[in-house]
């Protein structure tokens, strides 16, 4: 009887401690961290070669992609693409037919518009653009609304709300490359900038979207490092060291991600630009990459480099969505020098984000 006790009791700890192994080996599962989502390449075709400096945004179910205009020849000013679903594109007109007559007496070496910023609040897409002259400080940035963005709404209409910021030669900044971010009050910001001392932000009248009369502080996000004996600059340009611009700012899982390129664009097959991010838990900073490198001290974690296909990719905007976060940019063909769409999904993880280049 004893035997037989024994055996019911070895039966029993035998079937608990493979029970108590299974959970463990369970937990054990469930407690491994996930696998790091890939991005991937959004295909495009169509209208696409000589994209330069993308903003998107959508509107019904049509997405609309803003740019800077590269043909010699052109019928406006800040050329505008449409997609029905991000692969096919076709050209749907210009935001302007010209430069607009007060920015022609402000700035009369500006020959394009720049690097538009498309965003939508209170009710009306804002569309903030810059002017200004090659590797010139004497810029300026404007702003367009309109209460829809489809050309075919009675509603259609750009209302030119004028000047919203501009610099001067004697500036240690340039107004250029603008980017509108609500912070999460919904408090409106406008980063800016391009080579000089940097990336820059202003506090913005969220009713008028033009500069704050109450915060008139001009906020240092970024910067480059001034290297050992740099080279001279080129003639007429600033120096190459001091190569950032084009920021973007979005919020994700409660940090402020400030998205910029360094190096140079604009050169074809020799432009350098790279995509580099870094992270505030506060929308005027302080901003430092992965390893904890303030961006204020030449800091930034890359996000896309170029490649033996595409060159230089940057000029880069983000759309955060629902379903998927998109991140929009151009790129240099590596044999012609021409720029391209380029769309990527952007994923997270670690809290950090995650692109794709065709070609890697």
């Amino acid at each position: 009887m004893k035997k037989l006790i024994s055996k019911k009791r070895s039966a029993v700890w035998f079937v608990l401690i493979t029970m108590l192994a299974a959970t463990f080996a369970a937990l054990m599962v469930h407690a491994q961290p996930p696998d790091p989502i890939a991005p991937r390449v959004i295909g495009v075709t169509g209208d696409v070669e000589g994209t330069h400096d993308p903003s998107i945004a959508k509107d019904g179910g049509s997405w609309y992609l803003f740019g800077t205009a590269t043909e010699p020849k052109r019928d406006g000013e800040l050329p505008v693409r449409c997609s029905q679903d991000l692969h096919r594109w076709s050209r749907c007109g210009y935001v302007l037919a010209g430069i607009p007559e007060w920015i022609q007496k402000e700035s009369p070496e500006t020959k394009e518009l720049w690097a538009p910023d498309i965003s939508y609040f209170d009710g009306q897409y804002h569309l903030y653009y810059a002017f200004s002259a090659f590797g010139k400080n004497t810029s300026g940035i404007a702003l367009l609304t309109n209460k829809t963005l489809d050309p075919k709404d009675p509603q259609f209409h750009w209302v030119d709300q004028g000047l919203v910021l501009q610099s001067k030669a004697d500036d240690d900044f340039n107004a250029i490359d603008p980017n509108l971010v609500l912070d999460e009050s919904g408090q409106a910001w406008l980063a800016f900038g391009s080579f000089w001392s940097g990336i820059k932000m202003r506090k913005l009248d969220r009713k008028t979207g033009k500069l704050s009369a109450e915060d008139t502080r001009l906020y240092s996000l970024a910067s480059r490092q001034r290297p050992d004996n740099p080279p001279a600059a080129p003639h007429g340009l600033p120096p190459n060291w001091q190569a950032i611009e084009a920021p973007f700012i979005v919020r994700h899982g409660g940090y402020y991600y400030l998205f910029v390129s360094f190096d140079l664009c604009c050169r074809g097959t020799k432009s350098t630009y790279k995509t580099m991010v870094g992270r505030s838990p506060g929308v005027t900073g302080p901003y430092v990459d992965k390893s904890g490198k303030p961006m204020l001290e030449g800091g930034g974690s890359s996000l896309l480099t170029g490649n033996k296909r595409w060159m230089g990719p940057g000029g880069e905007s983000i759309l955060m969505q629902r379903d998927a976060d998109i991140i929009v940019f151009h790129a240099y063909d590596a044999t012609t020098g021409h720029p391209f769409l380029q769309i990527s999904t952007l994923d997270w993880n670690d809290g950090w984000p995650s692109a794709a280049l065709d070609g890697n």
